[in-house]
């Protein structure tokens, strides 16, 4: 058996979010298949179609946005089959540039927050793991820095974290990532290979993670857009005691999906310079840069 981890970005506009969070959920392929024909049902569920058949997708900024609360709060829960077909009105009514009502609003928040709740409990019910790695918004290198070339600390965690999970499973590990500007994917690809091919550890690692990833377009991939999804509610939401507390959050998201982000991580044991150690599948690297002066 391998597990593949669908990866995706978080805040790398650097403008709103409190973090840059990079990460993804990992996915047995024993239920990759079952997984997507089980994410076109919840869709179905949610919105009485399909969002790619409005040229839309399921990503976190768009069914977890501040509006779509407001719109799913100002009015009663709608019945799903009611929900159904008034959410449906929404996404046609939007392609054929017509004016929503207050209905459609409501429908459409509702059947957001219905999706998101849903993709969790999907993961949850096929055993996906979830990893992320999050460094506080606006983090530059030290001036002088030369090491471009090298994975930042952040990444190296990150994938520290999914090797302790695939050493302890016996399970080889694919990366899939979510494909963007074709320069910084092959900049990327490099350091994933400098990684892998010139350090001790990283080629330790790749016993168990094969280190040449795969691309795939978001809108292609329904565990890309879940991962994209987890990624957003751990920016607003997740926090720990020990992180800082100035970070900035949504409550409405901290409440509800935050406690969903902790059941889904991988929580393992992992090892280091001979000592073994509790670990988690989340985590903040306040500098990702060594060799800071």
């Amino acid at each position: 058996m391998s597990w593949l981890l669908f990866l995706d970005e978080s805040g790398h506009d650097h403008r709103n979010m409190p973090f840059e969070v990079r990460g993804g959920v990992a996915l047995s392929s024993a239920k990759l298949w079952s997984f997507i024909q089980n994410w076109r049902r919840l869709e179905e569920h949610c919105f009485g179609t399909t969002l790619s058949a409005y040229g839309k997708e399921a990503k976190g900024e768009k069914l977890l946005d501040r509006d779509r609360f407001k719109w799913a709060a100002q009015g009663e829960r709608l019945e799903d089959g009611e929900r159904r077909r008034l959410a449906r009105a929404f996404l046609e009514r939007g392609r054929d540039r017509l004016p929503q009502t207050r209905d459609t609003f409501t429908a459409y928040g509702q059947a957001s927050l219905e999706m998101a709740r849903g993709v969790f409990d999907l993961l949850s019910g096929h055993d996906a793991k979830l990893f992320a790695s999050l460094i506080p918004r606006g983090t530059k290198p030290p001036h002088g820095f030369t090491h471009e070339d090298y994975l930042r600390k952040d990444q190296v965690f990150l994938l520290e974290r999914f090797y302790y999970f695939l050493e302890n499973t016996k399970a080889h590990g694919l990366l899939v990532m979510d494909e963007s500007d074709k320069t910084l994917d092959r900049r990327l690809v490099k350091r994933l290979e400098a990684y892998f091919e010139k350090t001790a550890t990283g080629r330790n690692r790749a016993a168990w993670i094969v280190p040449s990833p795969f691309f795939v377009a978001s809108d292609m991939s329904y565990a890309v857009q879940a991962a994209d999804i987890c990624l957003y509610c751990i920016n607003w939401g997740y926090r720990l005691p020990a992180w800082d507390p100035a970070h900035e959050i949504r409550q409405e998201i901290a409440d509800e999906f935050a406690p969903k982000v902790g059941r889904l991580q991988w929580m393992g044991m992992g090892t280091r310079d001979g000592k073994t150690f509790k670990s988690s599948g989340v985590v903040l690297v306040p500098d990702p840069y060594v060799g800071r002066p």
